[in-house]
């Protein structure tokens, strides 16, 4: 089988390299790599998640051949892989929804050192809902940690935590706006605990404008730890494969405080999806006056607008 893919379309590409790295002799600032997951053989390492959306999206998740077949996953240009979504179908707003990818790696760690190379992200689209996270067995109960999300047309980068209770960061030590600190899935609408990106080039438009950069989350026993590093400036222990990440300054996101991190974070899987409205991007949409000027409602315009996520 052959995909053929428009040289116009980007979707979340550059997935190609995903490196988690563990931990050496107890040292948390020595890593060794564990997994590479890149390549033609990327895809061979997640699941495809097949099941009604979680958070309510106005999505239909399908299966790995269903994706190839219909063009939304698979090999991209210049050796990337690539995810993407439906953007030639006109739907029924009590349709499924729009045709995406959710995957969810096979292997599961706790603790690590987890590195992406993106070139590209669905961000900053109106009805989208992009991310790139992990999350554990029995949630909220082992925890779940979003490294790049975001909804419509926002452009700065929310990066959160989600747990059983008892858990509260302090928000200090990082270059990011800590939004809220108490980390209890169960309450304020599962916000979580969460900080914003102190710039802009971290998601959506701008990240793709730059060619995007990579993601680095570090994951002890103490904290989670999340830097962002632009394409012009990844650091050369990261390209040379021997991280180091007491040499990268402060992180965009701390998460720390009065939470023990070994009791609310176990066996985590990595997830890429791009969803559509469900319980955040349609929650805000009367509030985003980029998006609301659009449509009347998130579902409605998603349904009517496939051409708008061409680069979703």
């Amino acid at each position: 089988m052959t995909l053929m893919i428009p040289s116009s379309s980007k979707f979340w590409h550059d997935v190609l390299i995903l490196l988690i790295f563990g931990s050496s002799a107890g040292a948390a600032s020595t890593y060794n790599l564990d997994t590479n997951l890149a390549g033609s053989s990327f895809f061979d390492n997640f699941n495809f998640f097949t099941g009604p959306d979680p958070t309510n999206g106005f999505v239909n998740y399908v299966s790995a051949v269903e994706a190839a077949n219909l063009g939304l996953a698979g090999p991209g240009p210049n050796g990337a892989m690539y995810i993407g979504v439906d953007y030639s179908t006109t739907l029924s707003t009590s349709a499924p929804g729009r045709n995406s990818v959710r995957i969810s790696s096979k292997q599961s760690w706790t603790h690590g050192l987890f590195i992406a190379d993106i070139a590209h992200m669905p961000g900053g689209i109106c009805g989208t809902w992009p991310a790139f996270w992990s999350f554990g067995p029995n949630w909220p109960q082992s925890g779940e940690i979003d490294i790049i999300e975001g909804v419509n047309s926002n452009d700065d980068n929310l990066m959160s935590l989600h747990t059983s209770p008892d858990c509260t960061i302090a928000g200090s030590g990082q270059t990011g706006t800590l939004q809220s600190n108490n980390c209890d899935g169960n309450l304020n609408d599962n916000t979580g605990c969460s900080s914003t990106a102190s710039t802009d080039s971290s998601y959506g438009g701008p990240f793709n404008a730059i060619s995007g950069g990579v993601y680095a989350t570090e994951w002890t026993s103490q904290y989670i730890k999340i830097w962002f590093f632009p394409r012009s400036s990844i650091p050369q222990d990261i390209t040379n494969g021997v991280p180091d990440p007491q040499t990268w300054g402060t992180p965009q996101a701390n998460f720390r405080g009065s939470c023990d991190i070994d009791t609310h974070f176990a066996n985590h899987n990595l997830v890429f999806d791009t969803t559509f409205c469900g319980d955040w991007a349609a929650n805000v949409w009367t509030s985003d006056p980029v998006c609301s000027s659009l449509a009347p409602t998130c579902v409605g315009y998603v349904a009517s607008n496939p051409s708008a996520f061409i680069d979703a």
